[in-house]
C-alpha cells in the first residue's frame, strides 16, 4: 500500500531508486543511513513513513529556509507539519506545543540547536522516527561542519527503540562511518543511491570573457531561473550590477549583507520575482526550489563535493538543465592560498587538485564526477561538452595496464608523484630507499614524459580505473573497474594530450541543441502564469503548487477530467482538490481556443481514426493528450461507431476490470479502480474496459 500513499499524498505513481527500500528499512524499525543525490527524493524517505507510523516524526534540519520550504510543501499536500526554530515568538511556540499535545502534527522540523525546547516532548510523546537531514554536518570530515550536530548522539541514548535515519547528498566512506558513529546508530542499513543526474548538462569553459559568455548564456534561456556562484562577495555585487545594466533581472547575495536584505533577496528568488542570483556558495543550501534551470560557477569550486552539491540545485524536478563552470589558473592560485592557511592543509589541497583535474578532464565529465564518489559508468554520458565535442581518442589499454600494474606493485601505498616517478624509472633517493627500483614494473613507462603520465593517470582516475585515498596520504588505489583491465583484457580509451585546455575547441563551436520535448510552449506559459497567480494568493513559492516537470506533463497530456489530472506525476488528492479545476479549466479554454474553427472535436478524432491513424498519431496531430483521445474513442464507440476497442486492451485487463467492478460495487469514477489495482493498470486501460463492459450490458 506504500505506492497508494505515495500517489495520494505526494502525487507520484512510482518510487525513485532506493526510496522504497529505505522506507521499508525505517518501517522495520532499523537505523538507516541514506546517501542520495540532490533532487533524488530524500524527503519522501522520511515524510512517507511519518504518515504510516503512529506518533510524531522529528526532522532535524540545519536551515530555517529549508524547514519553511518543506513545511509549506507538506501543507500544500494536505499533511500536518510545523517547524520549531529561532523565528518563532512566544505565542507561536505555545500554539505549536498545543498542536503537539493534541497530536495534530505528523512531522516537526527542528534546528539542531533547539532541542532544549522539546525535552519534555521527547519524554512524554510517542516519537515514531527521527530523521537527521544534511547529516554530513555531523561529521568532522564533512565539508560543512556544524557544531550543534555533534551533540545529537544523545537522541539514540534517550530513545533507544526509535529508529534514526541520517540523510545527505554527499558523503564518502569516512564521512558515512563518522555519521553512524556520532549518532550512535545500531548496525544501520546503509543505502547509497546513484550520484548520476543525467538531466544536467555539464560544461567547462576557460575563464576569459566570463561576463560576455554569461550574458549570452542567460539571453539564450529567457524566463528561466538560475544561480551564478562566485568566490568573493565583491564579485557577486560586481556581476549583479553588470547584468542589471545589461537589462537582466539579477541580485547579489552574500554574508556581508544585512539579515533582512539576505532574506529579501532569497524570498524574491524563491517566488520567481528575481530569477537570477549572483551568490557566494552558502546561497541555495536551504532552498528546495525545483525549477532552477541552470547553475554557473564564475570561479572554480574548492572541491568536487561542493561543486556537486551546487550544480545539484539545478533541475531538481528532473527537467533538463544546464551547468557551466569557468576555469582559470588564477582561481587555482587563490584557492591554494586559502587551503594553505587551513588547519587541514594537505587534505584541502588534495581535494582542490582533484577539482582541477575534473576541470582539465579530456574525457566524459560525468564519468569523472561519478568516479570521485566511487561509482562507475560503463558508457560515456553523451550530455557533457567532452561527449558532444570529444577530443581525439586512441587505444590506451597498454598505458592503463602499465599504470594499474605499477599501483598494484606499489601495494597501493604511494601518491601520484611517486607513482609517476616509479613508472618513469626515476632514481631519486625516495625510490631507492623504498627499494622500488627492484620491482618488476619499475621504469615500464620511461618512454612517456612526466607531464604525459600525469594527464593519463588523471584520465584513469576520471574513468574509475583508479581512486585517490584523500584520508590516507592521497595514495593512488585501484578503482572499481581496475580488475576488468588487469585480468579481463578490457580495452581502455584515452584522449590525446594537447598543450591547450581541452575546452578551447568547444569554445569556438556552438553546442548542439537538444531536441525539444514534445509539448506546447504557449500552454506551458499559460499554466506557469496561473501557477504564479495562485502562489501569490497563497503566499508560497510557485514550485510548491506544481513543479515544472508536472506542468510539462500537463502540457503533453492535457488532462480535462479528475482521473486524468490525478494521473499526472506530482498530482495527489489534496492538489487535485485545491488546484485541479483551475488548471483543467485553463487547459480546456486553451483547447477551445485552438479548436474554435473546428466543427466537432469527436468527429475530427473519428475522421483520423478512419484514416488508420493510431491513438498516438491522433494525439500528436490534434495536440491532445492520449487520455483525451481515448475518451473520444470511447464515446464514439458507445455512439455506435464501428471501432475495434478491444485491440487497445492488454490481455487479461478486461476480466480484471470486470471483477473489480463487482467487488467495488460499480463506483462512478476511475480512481477507485486505479487504487484497487495499485496503479498497475493505467487509467486509459480502465476507461476502455469499462466502455466495453457498458456496451455489452
Amino acid at each position: 500500500m506504500l505506492k497508494t500513499s505515495l500517489k495520494k499524498h505526494f502525487g507520484f505513481e512510482n518510487f525513485r531508486p532506493n526510496q522504497e527500500e529505505i522506507i521499508n528499512s525505517v518501517l522495520e524499525g532499523k537505523d538507516t543511513v541514506a546517501i542520495m543525490p540532490t533532487g533524488g527524493g530524500k524527503s519522501i524517505c522520511f515524510q512517507l513513513p511519518a504518515l504510516v507510523l503512529d506518533g510524531l516524526t522529528i526532522v532535524v534540519s540545519p536551515l530555517i529556509a529549508l524547514m519553511k520550504d518543506q513545511v509549506d510543501s507538506l501543507k500544500a499536500n494536505g499533511i500536518k507539519a510545523a517547524f520549531l526554530n529561532s523565528t518563532l515568538d512566544n505565542s507561536e511556540m505555545q500554539d505549536l506545543m498545543e498542536q503537539i499535545a493534541a497530536k495534530e502534527l505528523k512531522l516537526l522540523y527542528i534546528a539542531p540547536e533547539s532541542f532544549e525546547y522539546i525535552e519534555n516532548i521527547l519524554k512524554t510523546e510517542k516519537i515514531s522516527l527521527i530523521a537527521v537531514d544534511e547529516a554530513h554536518c555531523i561529521s568532522s570530515w564533512g565539508h560543512d561542519f556544524r557544531p550543534a550536530y555533534t551533540k545529537l548522539g544523545f537522541l539514540k541514548q534517550q530513545l533507544p527503540d526509535t529508529p534514526i535515519m541520517a540523510l545527505t547528498a554527499t558523503a564518502d566512506k569516512a564521512t558515512r562511518a563518522d555519521i553512524a558513529d556520532q549518532l550512535n546508530l545500531l548496525e544501520p542499513n546503509i543505502f547509497i543511491s546513484s550520484f548520476n543526474r543525467p538531466n544536467l548538462y555539464l560544461e567547462v569553459k576557460p575563464g576569459q570573457d566570463r561576463i560576455k559568455h554569461i550574458q549570452s548564456f542567460i539571453n539564450e534561456r529567457p524566463n528561466t531561473s538560475g544561480i551564478v556562484y562566485c568566490l568573493s562577495r565583491k564579485s557577486t555585487e560586481d556581476l549583479a550590477q553588470k547584468l542589471t545594466k545589461a537589462g537582466i533581472n539579477a541580485e547579489a547575495y552574500h554574508a556581508g549583507l544585512s539579515a533582512d536584505k539576505r532574506s529579501d533577496v532569497q524570498e524574491k528568488f524563491i517566488n520567481d520575482d528575481v530569477p537570477i542570483i549572483c551568490a557566494t556558495i552558502a546561497f541555495g543550501m536551504g532552498i528546495d526550489k525545483s525549477n532552477v534551470r541552470w547553475v554557473i560557477h564564475y570561479n572554480l569550486p574548492k572541491n568536487i563535493e561542493g561543486y556537486y552539491q551546487e550544480i545539484g540545485r539545478a533541475g531538481r524536478d528532473g527537467v533538463e538543465s544546464d551547468t557551466l563552470l569557468f576555469y582559470s589558473y588564477s582561481d587555482v592560485i587563490q584557492l591554494r592560498k586559502f587551503a594553505e592557511n587551513s588547519s587541514n592543509e594537505e587534505f584541502q589541497l588534495a581535494k582542490l587538485e582533484r577539482m582541477q583535474q575534473f576541470a582539465e578532464s579530456l574525457n566524459c565529465r560525468r564519468k569523472a564526477l561519478l568516479s570521485y564518489f566511487g561509482e562507475g559508468l560503463s558508457k560515456d554520458c553523451g550530455n557533457c561538452d567532452n561527449c558532444r565535442k570529444p577530443p581525439k581518442l586512441f587505444d590506451g589499454t597498454i598505458i592503463a595496464q602499465k599504470a594499474l600494474s605499477a599501483v598494484y606493485r606499489l601495494q597501493q601505498e604511494e601518491p601520484l608523484n611517486n607513482l609517476i616517478d616509479f613508472l618513469r624509472g626515476s632514481s631519486n633517493a625516495y625510490i631507492q630507499s623504498k627499494g622500488y627500483n627492484t620491482l618488476k614494473t619499475y621504469g615500464v613507462g620511461a618512454d612517456l614524459s612526466w607531464k604525459d603520465w600525469r594527464h593519463y593517470v588523471i584520465q584513469l582516475l576520471n574513468q574509475g580505473f583508479l581512486e585517490i585515498a584523500f584520508h590516507d596520504g592521497n595514495k593512488i588505489l585501484l578503482g572499481a573497474l581496475a580488475n576488468n583491465v588487469l585480468y579481463e583484457k578490457q580495452k581502455v580509451v584515452l584522449a590525446n594530450i594537447v598543450d591547450t585546455l581541452p575546452f578551447e575547441k568547444v569554445k569556438k563551436e556552438k553546442r548542439t541543441k537538444k531536441p525539444a520535448k514534445k509539448g506546447d510552449d504557449s500552454l506551458f506559459e499559460i499554466l506557469r502564469q496561473l501557477r504564479m497567480t495562485i502562489a501569490k494568493e497563497e503566499k508560497v513559492p510557485p514550485y510548491i503548487i506544481f513543479n515544472d516537470a508536472t506542468l510539462k506533463e500537463m502540457v503533453v497530456e492535457k488532462p480535462t477530467y479528475d482521473e486524468a489530472f490525478l494521473a499526472i506525476d506530482g498530482v495527489g488528492q489534496a492538489k487535485l482538490d485545491k488546484y485541479g479545476n483551475a488548471f483543467m479549466d485553463a487547459i480546456m479554454q486553451y483547447q477551445n481556443d485552438k479548436t474554435k474553427k473546428k466543427s466537432n472535436t469527436y468527429n475530427e478524432t473519428w475522421d483520423l481514426y478512419q484514416k488508420g491513424k493510431t491513438v498516438e498519431e491522433i494525439a500528436a496531430i490534434r495536440e491532445l493528450g492520449i487520455t483525451t483521445v481515448f475518451s473520444h474513442i470511447s464515446k464514439l464507440y458507445l455512439d455506435g461507431k464501428p471501432i475495434e476497442l478491444k485491440k487497445y486492451l492488454k490481455e487479461g485487463n478486461l476480466l480484471k476490470v470486470k471483477h473489480a467492478k463487482v467487488e467495488l460495487n460499480e463506483p462512478s469514477g476511475l480512481k477507485p479502480y486505479f487504487e484497487f489495482f495499485e496503479g498497475e493498470i493505467p487509467y486509459e486501460q480502465i476507461r476502455v474496459a469499462l466502455t466495453i463492459l457498458e456496451k455489452e450490458s
